[in-house]
């Protein structure tokens, strides 16, 4: 039963379809081929339905909706000044505040493709004409959108949140130290590249300008202290916090810095439901997927036939990072979570495994799965924005995938990388 799904999801991948079409065909003839009669579709029919039910998922159209107003307004704009204003005159300043830049607009968004936009978008000319070549600055810009995925918000820690039915709050501070490990050696990259090609400083702003940008990037930096502390402080729960983020994020770009205009927001809004439409449909279709799988013992057959359930805490980790990691190089993150966070539920279980601790891993593969060849989906959104070919896109990808990789590692091998703050706030 498992080859023939997987056969069928691969197939129509294949030949073109968008992956809420081969999950859904996957999970009905899953369906029918574990039930002779129609008389458990109620069941099938309430999974899938059960799927969306959750309440904590009221805050993915939310988050995805901040995330459109601010990236059609100014919030990306005026944190790239203040980061250029303090480290862009040093050698590799320009690189170093790209990465940075994604960084916190990941704070304010959660969205990888929206930081591609927002900040790739300013930010790749100026990287050009200091001198450096296009697949580099394609990748960083790429790669350290990533860092989105991990610093809260982030979509991806809902979903798996809702799916293994782990705190989002927990998730959410526990990917702050992963986030910031990745941009400190995207940092260090960049440095040993500038200085090895040679690249140009940028002119060093006076004190008055870094206090001008600073009073200008206030605004937006108001976007983590109000999830972050709001959360952590028991003011709001993430799903709240996320309603406030669209409340603040409409009053910054259409009141305060006067941006956007009120017809826009109808465009925003119909952008925001069409992602929302399709990203509910994998969740409900999803959940149905799992609870076909589980029925099957799939997960457990697979499990025991690879031997992970007999590998111990360290072994189950390493295969869920190649599992996770492979499957995003192919597949839509969310769908991979939806699919193979089931899967590895009983391993997880019986090796005593943090569920947060995984979660931040799990995370971490799928950012970085969503920019490695072939079909990482953050490729195809810099194709789509800055107009370039799949090759030159591509090209200096490699450096920053050993890097991911090497964060990898270390948050297998040293948990504290993501629990420390976890369990200083939940103590």
């Amino acid at each position: 039963m498992a080859t023939t799904l997987m056969l069928i999801m691969i197939g129509l991948l294949l030949l073109g379809f968008p992956m809420m079409i081969p999950l859904t065909v996957a999970a009905i003839v899953g369906f029918f081929m574990m039930f002779n009669d129609l008389g458990q579709t109620e069941t099938f029919i309430q999974q899938v339905l059960g799927g969306i039910r959750p309440a904590s998922l009221i805050a993915v159209p939310m988050f995805i909706l901040a995330a459109d107003i601010m990236t059609r307004g100014h919030s990306a704009d005026r944190l790239i000044n203040m980061v250029m204003a303090f480290i862009g005159h040093i050698k590799g300043g320009l690189a170093i505040s790209t990465a940075t830049s994604c960084t916190l607009f990941g704070a304010v968004s959660g969205s990888t493709q929206a930081t591609v936009v927002a900040v790739g978008s300013p930010l790749r000319p100026k990287m050009l004409k200091a001198g450096y070549s296009d697949p580099f600055t394609l990748a960083l810009i790429i790669n350290a959108s990533d860092i989105a995925f991990l610093i809260p918000p982030s979509i991806g820690m809902i979903i798996y949140g809702v799916i293994s039915e782990t705190s989002i709050a927990e998730l959410f501070i526990a990917g702050i130290g992963p986030g910031l490990l990745i941009l400190l050696l995207f940092a260090a990259y960049s440095l040993i590249y500038a200085h090895r090609h040679n690249v140009p400083t940028e002119p060093r702003a006076s004190w008055p300008e870094r206090g001008r940008a600073v009073g200008q990037a206030l605004w937006p930096l108001m976007f983590p202290v109000i999830i972050i502390g709001g959360i952590y402080g028991g003011i709001f729960s993430p799903t709240e916090a996320a309603a406030v983020c669209v409340l603040y994020a409409v009053i910054l770009e259409f009141i305060v810095f006067r941006a956007l205009k009120l017809p826009a927001l109808y465009t925003i809004a119909k952008s925001t439901g069409l992602v929302t439409a399709v990203v509910f449909i994998l969740v409900g279709v999803g959940n149905g997927f799992s609870w076909i799988i589980s029925f099957a013992s799939i997960p457990e057959t697979l499990i025991s036939a690879f031997g992970i359930d007999q590998a111990g805490p360290l072994g189950v980790m390493v295969a869920i990072s190649v599992a996770f990691f492979i499957a995003c190089m192919f597949v839509d993150p969310i769908v991979v979570i939806l699919v193979l966070t089931p899967i590895f539920a009983p391993a997880i279980a019986a090796s005593g495994l943090d569920p947060v601790h995984v979660g931040i891993l799990i995370t971490l593969q799928v950012a970085i799965g969503s920019a490695t060849p072939p079909f990482g989906c953050d490729i195809f959104t810099a194709i789509a924005v800055f107009k370039k070919p799949y090759w030159e896109v591509i090209r200096g990808t490699p450096p920053f995938i050993f890097i991911l990789l090497f964060a990898a590692v270390m948050l297998i091998l040293f948990p504290s990388i993501a629990l420390f703050l976890r369990d200083l706030a939940f103590a």
